[in-house]
């Protein structure tokens, strides 16, 4: 999840810069702007994994942009004002706000929120399929393809080689230890490393069998790792 795009639209410089810090701390990417006509240009170019809305915006206000937002989309949206009242707030949530967050506020309550609303909402539609390089993970239909040169070819997954792959494919680059792989993985968790290891070995096999002979590699004390040299 902490490959996420995080735009951050925010007229004060001074609670920008707060989210801005906590959001890069916890491995986010972000982008903010300080109006709401810059958001939009940003959310339509850069099109973020999620957006963090102030209300009481130069120009655009939020819940302008809040409904150019769901006019393009479902990107999810967490509105972060100072406005109290029941009323903004069912407004803002009749609009399509996935959360509301009132100021003054604990930037960690509101990266928790971000990571909540995240897990509930990727994953649906294409827009959150996972891709690493030529690979194509779609979490809803359980389902794996890449992109070789005689074009799209499925994986044949079992139910362990698949948790696998698209686990790894959520974080692309990074090295995983046997345990990690046990614990997200193999949830009977009697799982041993030699078993991981069988696993792995079937799934690079039939990676490399589609074309993606150098995908899934092993770190050498560590665990294993799936890149692309485009990821790195």
């Amino acid at each position: 999840m902490t490959d996420a795009l995080i735009l951050i639209v925010e007229d004060e410089p001074e609670i920008a810069e707060i989210l801005e810090s906590y959001f890069a701390r916890e491995g986010f990417r972000v982008i903010c702007a300080r109006d709401g006509t810059t958001g939009l240009a940003h959310h339509q170019r850069l099109r973020p994994d999620l957006v963090v809305l102030d209300i009481k915006l130069p120009g655009q206000d939020g819940y302008e942009v809040l409904a150019a937002i769901r006019r393009r989309g479902e990107t999810p949206v967490i509105m972060v004002t100072a406005l109290a009242e029941d009323l903004d707030k069912l407004q803002a949530l009749r609009i399509g706000a996935d959360d509301y967050v009132v100021k003054p506020f604990n930037p960690l309550e509101v990266v928790a929120r971000a990571r909540a609303v995240l897990r509930r909402t990727r994953g649906h539609g294409p827009d959150h399929l996972l891709r690493v390089g030529p690979l194509t993970v779609d979490p809803e239909a359980y389902r794996a393809v890449l992109d070789g040169e005689a074009g799209p070819v499925a994986l044949d997954l079992t139910p362990t080689e698949y948790r696998i792959l698209a686990h790894m494919a959520r974080f692309p680059g990074r090295a995983f230890s046997r345990g990690d792989l046990v614990d997200a993985c193999l949830p009977e968790g009697s799982a041993l490393d030699r078993t991981v290891d069988s696993h792995v070995s079937n799934l690079r096999r039939k990676l490399a069998a589609a074309g993606a002979d150098d995908m899934l590699e092993g770190v050498r004390g560590i665990g294993y790792r799936l890149d692309v040299p485009d990821v790195r």
